[in-house]
């Protein structure tokens, strides 16, 4: 009898839990949403978007893009990253108010690599807007654009978003055109691809090649909470070198969302305050954070922003109030990064007031790094934490023709910093 009662008490337990928590929506078979009971709107025009509380039609889409760089030529530029397996384009907007200068921090934000979950397109859509009108009114905005070069691609998936029409984002799935989920499918460094790389993907690292972005982000929906690396270990198996300033960043990001909304990220279970390590919320391998994480020396996350893949359109204003802020928040995070001593690369060393101590070029390497003489052993790691050689102090140049691919970590006289091994 007491066996039966624990199993009754274990299942009321677990009905309890599941109430208040829903599933992860895209784990283990990703969920797909009925959007056919959805309050959506779409707009034909970008007139039409003046509310923003609808969802653009891909031309409407694409038009208002090229409206805005013809109407900002001084303050953005469209770039096309490529294009879809059904030929659809792949945008990203470029804006600073300095185009022409090379020493700018590099910010990227990309939503809707799963084409229905499209809450964060409409965001990043609103997100360009307001920059660009901001800009020599709003100081915060001025600063950003004055000192950072920021890409926005608000739709990374369009043959998804747009799977039975150009017109409407009705039936919109997750999937590509090809039936491969684009977030499980980039060259993992830490397990063997499922698929072939998609063409979507190969478009995004080229355009990642072209680019040095420091930090970026990967807008989701189906649950709400701010999702650091490893998504492929939990963190007890394998931490994320950089996990105490992802854990503040995060939860900045939070804070100020709740004081706006408190009920928002509070969605899932793993999470503290809206906040988790990937893989302690659940593994997967083939993911985009990953991969631009270990090969880039960009430091990306995953945004999970509303609890429902696709938003009736005329909530889409509701979240945008307690998005904007924390959105605008994150991109001014580049410019207080870990590990930022050595990014340098100048082809001759100087010792300035304002140059740190230990200074390595070229930035990326493929054989040799030169470093400034360190004032201490420098012990370099690689980006899982592994001790792989010491310095002795004066070293000036490093042999990395053998090293793997990859972000290294040196650390030298209590502090941290970074540099890449690429191959050719």
């Amino acid at each position: 009898m007491k066996n039966v009662l624990s199993f009754i008490a274990a299942i009321l337990i677990a009905s309890a839990a599941s109430a208040q928590y829903r599933p992860r929506p895209d784990a283990f078979p990703p969920v797909e949403e009925d959007n056919a009971a959805k309050a959506i709107t779409m707009a034909t025009t970008p007139a039409q978007m003046a509310n923003w509380d609808r969802y653009p039609t891909y031309s409407t889409y694409v038009t208002m893009m090229q409206q805005w760089a013809t109407d900002y030529p001084t303050l953005c530029r469209l770039d096309t990253i490529g294009t879809s397996v059904n030929g659809r384009l792949i945008l990203s907007m470029e804006l600073t108010a300095n185009p022409s200068d090379t020493t700018l921090r590099e910010f990227f934000y990309s939503s809707t690599i799963h084409g229905d979950e499209v809450t964060g397109y409409v965001m990043m859509l609103r997100l360009i807007d307001t920059l660009l009108r901001g800009y020599g009114t709003n100081p915060q905005y001025t600063t950003l654009m004055n000192t950072t070069l920021i890409c926005i691609n608000p739709l990374a998936n369009p043959d998804g978003t747009y799977r039975y029409s150009n017109n409407t984002v009705q039936g919109a799935r997750r999937y590509n055109a090809n039936n491969v989920d684009l977030n499980r499918n980039y060259p993992n460094p830490f397990s063997t691809a499922k698929e072939p790389l998609q063409q979507e993907n190969q478009a995004m690292i080229n355009y990642f090649n072209r680019h040095r972005f420091r930090l970026s982000a990967n807008l989701h929906g189906g649950s709400e909470v701010m999702n650091y690396p490893w998504d492929s270990f939990t963190s007890l198996q394998n931490p994320h070198p950089d996990a105490a300033w992802w854990q503040a960043v995060c939860h900045r990001f939070v804070d100020t969302s709740h004081t706006y909304n408190a009920n928002h990220f509070n969605d899932v279970y793993e999470a503290d305050n809206g906040v988790v390590a990937g893989g302690d919320w659940y593994v997967i391998t083939g993911g985009r954070q990953d991969y631009f994480n270990y090969y880039y020396n960009c430091l990306e996350l995953t945004m999970e922003i509303s609890s429902d893949k696709t938003l009736s359109s005329n909530q889409l204003p509701t979240y945008w109030n307690f998005l904007q802020h924390p959105l605008v928040n994150y991109i001014g995070e580049i410019h207080s990064l870990p590990g930022d001593t050595i990014l340098d690369t100048n082809l001759a060393i100087t010792a300035t007031a304002t140059k740190p101590a230990l200074v390595v070029y070229p930035n990326p390497a493929t054989t040799t790094l030169h470093l400034s003489a360190a004032p201490a052993t420098i012990d370099i790691y690689d980006i899982q934490g592994r001790l792989q050689q010491t310095l002795p102090q004066g070293t000036t140049t490093v042999d990395v023709s053998r090293m793997p691919a990859g972000i290294y970590i040196l650390r030298c006289s209590g502090t941290n910093s970074k540099f890449i091994v690429r191959r050719q």
